[in-house]
């Protein structure tokens, strides 16, 4: 059980059960029963001394009809949370014969003050003004000037019509900030949903861009040594020796993006660093090795002057495009080529003709680009693939590249 828990008794009951149209009618909490018990005892209060005042002056039965109604009046208090402005009305008539009502009257408008808007308390307060003043002409106390009585009444009545006011404005502030409380927690949720999701589809691409290249180079040379086994044992080892070296490095990124999913990174250099335009000629050489025609066409002097994350992009590009190309058209010669200086952007090309013969269809093609494309949107660009006139594949992109 929290704190809150332990003392609902001391917010009112529409704060703890609160109702709408539909909700059935919230019960009274502690507090409600203490300031009902206590604006009773203090109406009752109230005509007690009106009755002791005005004995003098009345008869037995008139005292008496004054007892029995303004017990009823008082008695009716309990009934104003569920009918305050009727409740209101009838004692405001009740009182212009009856001053022994007064107190129960001054608590009724408390009440419709509290619950009501301002249009409901204001022509209230006038009837209940009203009525004061009747009840002074209709049953006028001898020991007060009726000047003093007038001015009396309406203070009173200003004076209970304005707490009551000033209870349901904060009553209406503490119900804003709690709305607003609400609004902000649920927004909290949908913005940690929101994040959770960005989260996971940049590391599925990231596992896409990383391990789709690896598991390539290993399905090529797995598939080699399968159709081939009577291949001369340099040939044999050399693609053991890719099939190992792309698992070991499959591995290795696998562990590095598990490792990014169990803790952030704590900028303490543990991780290995990532593929920029630095690092392109290497995949270029890699693809080589594994058996691909290659050819690199660049005119970036210095690879390491573009922006990390530009040539992180430019990586996954080529990295994904010649994945696609061993995939899809294997044999065929891939040209890369990269242009571009400060200022004006990087621009990325990859193209491969046609293969000569038929290919088998490959599941899941298709979602490396979607993610390249989207990875080229969030990085300022844009990216473009589809048939080469010529005939073949061809992807272009286009990245900023600050002055």
């Amino acid at each position: 059980m929290t704190r809150t828990d332990r003392q609902r008794w001391l917010f009112p009951s529409h704060l703890v059960e609160p109702g709408g149209s539909g909700a059935p009618r919230p019960r009274r909490t502690v507090r409600d029963w203490i300031v009902d018990t206590t604006l009773f005892l203090l109406a009752a209060f109230f005509g007690l001394l009106v009755v002791d005042g005005s004995a003098p002056y009345t008869s037995e039965t008139v005292a008496f009809v004054d007892q029995l109604l303004g017990a009823a009046a008082c008695c009716a208090l309990w009934l104003r949370r569920r009918w305050p402005v009727g409740l209101a009305v009838g004692l405001s008539l009740v009182s212009v014969v009856e001053p022994v009502a007064a107190g129960a009257l001054l608590a009724a408008l408390f009440s419709v003050a509290v619950r009501r808007p301002f249009r409901e308390v204001a022509w209230i307060g006038g009837l209940a003004t009203a009525a004061s003043v009747a009840q002074v002409f209709v049953r006028p106390d001898p020991t007060v000037n009726v000047g003093l009585g007038l001015a009396i009444g309406f203070v009173l009545i200003l004076l209970v019509t304005a707490w009551g006011m000033l209870v349901r404005s904060r009553r209406l502030l503490v119900e804003a900030l709690r709305e607003r409380a609400r609004r902000a927690e649920a927004e909290a949720g949908l913005r940690a949903e929101q994040a959770q999701r960005l989260a996971r589809e940049a590391i599925a691409r990231e596992m896409h861009d990383v391990l789709a290249h690896r598991l390539t180079l290993l399905s090529v040379h797995a598939g080699a040594l399968e159709f081939r086994p009577d291949a001369p044992p340099e040939q044999v080892a050399r693609a053991a020796g890719v099939i190992r070296d792309s698992a070991h490095e499959a591995l290795q990124d696998l562990r590095e993006i598990i490792g990014v999913l169990r803790a952030p990174d704590d900028g303490d250099g543990g991780h290995r660093p990532q593929p920029t335009l630095a690092t392109l000629g290497a995949l270029i050489d890699e693809s080589r090795e594994a058996g691909a025609d290659v050819v690199l066409d660049t005119t970036v002097d210095d690879p390491a002057a573009v922006p990390a994350a530009t040539g992180r992009t430019v990586y996954r590009i080529a990295q994904e495009a010649l994945t696609n190309a061993r995939k899809h058209a294997p044999g065929t010669t891939v040209t890369v080529t990269v242009r571009g200086r400060p200022g004006e952007g990087l621009t990325v090309d990859v193209h491969n003709p046609a293969p000569a013969g038929p290919v088998p269809h490959v599941p899941g093609s298709g979602q490396g680009l979607i993610g390249l494309t989207e990875r080229a949107a969030l990085a300022g660009g844009r990216l473009e693939h589809g048939s080469a006139p010529g005939g073949g594949f061809s992807l272009h992109a286009w990245l900023p590249w600050p002055p």
